[in-house]
């Protein structure tokens, strides 16, 4: 069974975004490496809870979860297999791993990452 890992919330003013989550929700937000990704630390390491980030409106969606899997090439013919698509990607994540987002068959998008 695959769980969600990571979460990225899209929007037009990342950096508004991010102090709105500082602010209500106590998130810590960084930039990643200069790019224009913001990272949200949601709370200590070992506590129930994922991690995410802050990106531009890259995609129609709002939110999108991100799954770990063991084989991002093989998860992605099940995707197809199951009348899924691949939207984007893979692409490497910098000392992360390979990184893909799909579509379910109903348009919803969501990620998935398999680790370096």
């Amino acid at each position: 069974m695959k769980r969600p890992i990571h979460f990225e919330i899209l929007t037009d003013d990342p950096e508004a975004a991010g102090a709105f989550y500082a602010a209500v929700l106590d998130w810590e937000v960084s930039s990643w490496a200069g790019a224009e990704y913001w990272l949200l630390k949601t709370g200590e390491e070992g506590t129930a809870g994922i991690d995410g980030a802050i990106m531009g409106q890259q995609f129609p969606q709002a939110v999108i979860n991100t799954v770990e899997v063991e084989s991002l090439a093989e998860t992605l013919q099940k995707v197809e297999a199951a009348g899924g698509k691949l939207v984007h990607g893979p692409n490497e994540v910098p000392g992360e791993g390979m990184h893909a987002y799909c579509a379910d068959p109903q348009g919803i998008l969501f990620g998935l990452m398999e680790p370096k």
